[in-house]
């Protein structure tokens, strides 16, 4: 893929403020995206993360954090942490999720989320979301956005910072529960995880509900 030069990178970035810059228009004051990293592996948590942008600083270059090099997310996840005006990141582990279900466990993620920002000062006015419909928030104007870590600044940057803290969470226990190669493959089912447990069994991070008898 071309890299973007810097005048296409600015109207990119442009052209995905447009929720945001709906809404400020209107009068609201803190515009927060949320997202997930993690609903589909086999071990590991859900990570989820909220994120305020400041509407006077552009950080170029974001995107659907799958649609990024590991590189690109590195210096984004920086980048967003230094510049954003408030973010938060919280995640839900494999007992959770098997206890209450991925669906579950991510709302409650988001729900913390949304609760950590207020705490810090920065209760959202509008929440855009990506593909979640999330009760048990008083946000006044929750906005679900089709394929929105695409569309929407700040939902791509809520994507990138959960996407890599969830990596470098699998990184870390790739080193506590080695043979099942989660620095690789992050937890996702792929046959040298699935060679990993028919070998040594489940770890304390599989979600068991995942996982069928596996021979």
């Amino acid at each position: 893929m071309a890299r973007l030069t810097q005048e296409q990178l600015v109207e990119k970035y442009n052209l995905l403020s447009s929720y945001e810059n709906e809404y400020l228009s209107q009068g609201h004051r803190f515009i927060a995206g949320i997202d997930e990293a993690g609903r589909g592996p086999l071990a590991g948590p859900v990570v989820a993360a909220a994120c305020i942008l400041d509407p006077g600083v552009q950080i170029l270059g974001l995107d659907d954090s799958k649609k990024l090099s590991a590189k690109k997310r590195d210096v984004l996840f920086d980048e967003i942490k230094e510049k954003a005006l408030c973010y938060e990141i919280c995640a839900e582990d494999a007992q959770t999720i098997d206890e209450i279900n991925i669906l579950e466990a991510t709302k409650k993620a988001m729900r913390r989320c949304v609760k950590g920002l207020e705490e810090k000062g920065y209760k959202p006015d509008v929440l855009l979301i990506d593909a979640v419909k999330l009760e048990g928030t008083d946000v006044p104007v929750i906005v679900p956005i089709i394929k929105g870590d695409a569309n929407s600044n700040s939902i791509a940057a809520a994507s990138i910072l959960a996407k890599v803290t969830r990596d470098r969470m699998m990184i870390e226990y790739d080193e506590q529960y080695p043979g099942y190669g989660f620095a690789g493959h992050k937890g996702y089912g792929t046959a040298a995880h699935y060679k990993g447990i028919r070998e040594l069994g489940m770890c304390p991070i599989h979600r068991r509900s995942f996982l069928k008898v596996i021979h």
